[in-house]
């Protein structure tokens, strides 16, 4: 056991006595005992020339690593970094391969940096090292023409996952292959994020915070993963792979086209994005990005419930199952398994992503109506579902104890079927025979109603119409015309009673809407709730407009509508509570903003623009929200930001994108040229905004205000200003005392400066944004930005074309512009 030690001092002596030779060839193919790499000489070339081996220094970094790159794509993609927690500090290192087929690296005192964990045979006659065009560096005998591979960069995964690659167990050696996220930009060292397959159970992939759970792929069913059904349409690209034996357990994929590059990396945020490209251009185009949406975060909703995005509720119990209390939202059975054959039954749901299989049991031979048997028969069987579901389906799949994790989809998915009482399933069944006479009942009673409040006052009457005659508006308005909102309704006791009686003590803020407090309802629950003030220069309409639109998004990055109150004078909308508050609060706060590191501005960043693009393109509407601010973006918890106001939002259908009015809304600083003067609105208009945004969040100044001893501009101006002087870093919040990647702080001000450009058919979409946030290519030359003076824009207007009249509530402006 101690001859390997000794073999590699020994190594290490022969490799000084020898440290004379170089070689004169700049790119070598192999790598042998007389042959090594040396920092500053040579690299390792994949014979198609695809792939590079070298060493390295990430960013501004001055440590050294060992890492494998695409050749001949600019910027620098690393793939793999071989001594990746143990870097040199200087440029002496040295890569050589011994006489026993081990791979070491050395530093300039010969002293072992790293070495390939490798059991090799000590018959080997001629050990190589060479890097294939798939991107693997494999060490093998070179004496044999199929010589079998002695040790493989494949089996050691950094934060990529390349064509080919296996992630997961290899059951005979241990050996676990999985992602793990960098722990900073330049240092390749493993981050908080790892990627790996769960073997508890039937085998899934999971992505990890650490040791907590953040999202689940769903289990493989044979045609892929049950809850990523966005990968169905990306069949003709890859071929994936799922492989479970008693030898081994992994996942992998292929490419179908040569004429393609492709990648899966975990980044430092935790979300896994698929890049792929064509040739050596420096467009990485994301097509895969997870997680994607609310109900893509690991168990958002508990046990027996399911999450849909498409929902006016994200969040629902499964059917069957209801809250234990009017104190607890836990889904729990309404009536208890009997663990009877004959008193118990499934109820079936189409287009779910199963649920967590660490707790399952599966066998590959069962039939799906032996599956139902043997569910039935065991007291603790909770549910059951096909293993495999080709060519009609295959094998069971059985749950025990709670189902977690349950995403509902439109398409895709796969059936499950959870047991319960068969009285249960009585009801389900004489529910939808009753259907009618519900809503005959229904109809007799709101006609009832009707006349009731007729009685009672005819002003009330009127009010409510009012409000009701908006509503179906609205709904006439928007996707599929008559879509009912589903949204829990308070009654103005109860959030008095939660304000304490609307108490200043609990006043968090005021906006043009009226007065913003916190409230805790009697089961301990925080809320915001958002107070309709019978001053405010907005009304009905913005309280309704709010109320229909907000009801129908549901992302990460949007803040969580929980219901409204409508009693008499009173119209509110509850919030979920954001204890953060808003993102000027710690923006610009000279103590508070120390507390706001670089790693979360960037990921605030990034979250408002994973927000927007949802609202401009992901969403079942195209929302432009038209006063997109810091003051309009809440943190939560864990400083995640989320997009709230939607008062003045506007939503389109089909291919609209633009439209003109003669009432501007939003807030000076924020408003793009073409929206203030000429009142034409757009996404590029909210585009103009998140520009604007960047640039606050990376300065820690506001843009309306800004002041400088040596000019009169804003903002905007300042940053231009510099950017053209080849200076823009200067305008870095100095708080942050240097914690920051210069290269990502460069990057976020080059596309603000592209967001803010004064023409709109200049400025990127968000779909752009984001992938330019994740990417690392080039990026266009913005051009002169809008409003980068402080002078009136309205001077020109007002002397020619039109009459302007506006009031003002706090930050927020309501402008209207009358052409004459």
């Amino acid at each position: 056991m101690e001859i390997f030690p000794m073999l590699l001092v020994f190594s290490s002596i022969i490799f000084s006595l020898l440290s004379t030779y170089t070689t004169s060839i700049q790119d070598i193919i192999t790598i042998n005992p007389r042959v090594s790499i040396k920092d500053g000489g040579s690299t390792l070339v994949s014979a198609g020339g695809s792939y590079e081996l070298g060493f390295f220094s990430p960013g501004n970094s001055k440590s050294r690593y060992v890492g494998i790159w695409y050749n001949n794509i600019s910027p620098q993609k690393v793939v793999w970094v071989c001594n990746k927690e143990t870097p040199l500090t200087d440029h002496s290192g040295a890569l050589n391969l011994t006489s026993q087929g081990v791979l070491v690296l050395f530093n300039g005192k010969n002293s072992i940096i790293w070495s390939s964990s490798n059991e090799t045979s000590s018959n080997i006659s001629n050990p190589v090292a060479q890097l294939l065009e798939s991107g693997n560096f494999v060490v093998k005998d070179g004496s044999e023409e199929d010589s079998k591979v002695l040790w493989q960069s494949f089996d050691y995964p950094s934060d990529t996952l390349l064509p080919g690659m296996k992630i997961g167990w290899d059951l005979k050696t241990g050996l676990n292959r999985f992602l793990s996220s960098w722990k900073e930009p330049e240092d390749p060292a493993p981050g908080q994020f790892s990627f790996s397959l769960d073997r508890s159970g039937y085998p899934q992939l999971v992505l990890r915070n650490g040791s907590i759970a953040r999202y689940r792929l769903g289990s493989w069913n044979g045609l892929g993963f049950t809850g990523t059904p966005q990968l169905r349409s990306q069949n003709q690209l890859f071929k994936l792979d799922f492989v479970s034996n008693e030898n081994e357990v992994y996942y992998k994929y292929e490419l179908l086209s040569t004429s393609v590059e492709s990648r899966l990396v975990l980044n430092r945020s935790g979300d896994l994005q698929r890049f792929m490209w064509s040739g050596t251009t420096n467009i990485n185009r994301v097509i895969y990005s997870a997680p994607a949406d609310q109900c893509d975060a690991y168990n958002v909703c508990g046990a027996f419930s399911r999450c849909s995005v498409d929902s006016p509720r994200l969040c629902a119990c499964l059917q069957g199952f209801g809250p234990n209390s009017s104190t607890s939202t836990r889904c729990l059975r309404r009536t208890p398994l009997s663990c009877n054959d004959y008193q118990d039954g499934f109820k079936k749901f189409t287009r779910v992503k199963l649920p967590d299989t660490s707790s399952s049991w599966f066998d590959l031979t069962m039939t799906l109506e032996d599956c139902k048997k043997t569910c039935l028969k065991n007291c603790t069987c909770t549910a059951y579902a096909n293993l495999d579901v080709r060519e009609g389906g295959s094998g069971c799949l059985l749950w025990f104890d709670e189902l977690n994790d349950i995403h509902e989809f439109d398409t895709g998915g796969q059936d499950l079927f959870v047991k319960m009482a068969t009285s249960e399933l009585g009801d389900i069944k004489t529910n939808k025979r009753s259907s009618m006479k519900k809503r005959v009942a229904i109809i007799v009673s709101f006609g009832l109603l009707v006349m009731g409040v007729l009685i009672l006052g005819l002003v009330f009457y009127i009010r409510k119409k009012k409000l009701t005659v908006y509503m179906k508006n609205i709904h006439g308005n928007t996707e599929g015309g008559n879509e009912d909102i589903e949204l829990l309704k308070f009654d103005l006791g109860t959030i008095s009673k939660a304000t304490d009686n609307f108490s200043d003590n609990y006043k968090l803020g005021e906006g043009g809407f009226g007065p913003v407090y916190k409230g805790t309802l009697k089961e301990g629950e925080d809320i915001a709730v958002k107070r309709l003030s019978k001053c405010s220069g907005q009304g009905i309409k913005e309280f309704m407009n709010e109320v229909m639109l907000i009801a129908k998004l549901q992302h990460r990055n949007l803040v969580k509508l929980l219901g409204c109150c409508v009693e008499g004078d009173e119209k509110m909308l509850i919030y979920e509570y954001m204890p953060n508050r808003s993102l000027d609060y710690f923006i610009f706060g000279d103590t508070r903003s120390r507390l706001l590191g670089w790693d979360q501005r960037i990921n605030i960043i990034g979250g408002i623009a994973r927000g927007l693009l949802y609202l401009h393109q992901d969403s079942r509407l195209r929302i432009i929200h038209r006063d997109l601010k810091t003051g309009n973006v809440l943190l939560d918890k864990d400083m995640n930001p989320k997009i709230s106001d939607f008062g003045t939002a506007r939503a389109f259908v089909g291919d609209q994108t633009a439209e003109n009015t003669k009432t501007v809304v939003g807030t000076y600083g924020y408003m793009s040229p073409e929206y203030v003067v000429d009142g034409l609105f757009s996404i590029k208009s909210d585009v103009y905004s998140f520009g604007v945004m960047v640039l606050e969040i990376v300065s820690g100044k506001k843009n309306r205000g800004f002041i400088h001893p040596d000019h009169q501009l804003n903002l905007i101006g300042h940053v231009w200003t510099l950017w053209t002087e080849g200076r823009s870093l200067e305008v870095m919040d100095k708080k942050l005392d240097g914690s920051y990647a210069l290269t990502e702080v460069s990057r976020c001000i080059h596309i603000a400066l592209l967001c803010v450009q004064q023409q709109p058919e200049d400025r990127p979409n968000m779909a752009s944004v984001v992938l330019m946030l994740g990417g690392e290519g080039s990026l266009p030359v913005p051009k002169q930005p809008g409003f980068f003076t402080e002078r009136n824009p309205f001077e020109a207007e007002n002397s020619s074309s039109s009459q302007l009249e506006s009031y003002s509530v706090n930050d927020m402006s309501i402008t209207e512009l009358e052409a004459r």
